[in-house]
């Protein structure tokens, strides 16, 4: 039972890192243009 007290404030602290991971990233525009990369790969440059 004492790995418990290890445990749970390991898990809230890595659930919050990937909130606050999600949240920047939300910041920062990473999924402002979920469809530009699939539609790119269909145009020829050449």
């Amino acid at each position: 039972m004492t790995v418990l007290i290890w445990l749970i404030p390991v898990t809230l602290l890595l659930g919050l890192l990937g909130l606050l991971a999600f949240f920047w990233c939300l910041d920062n525009g990473q999924f402002d243009d979920m469809d530009g990369a699939a539609e790119r790969i269909l145009k020829d440059d050449d």
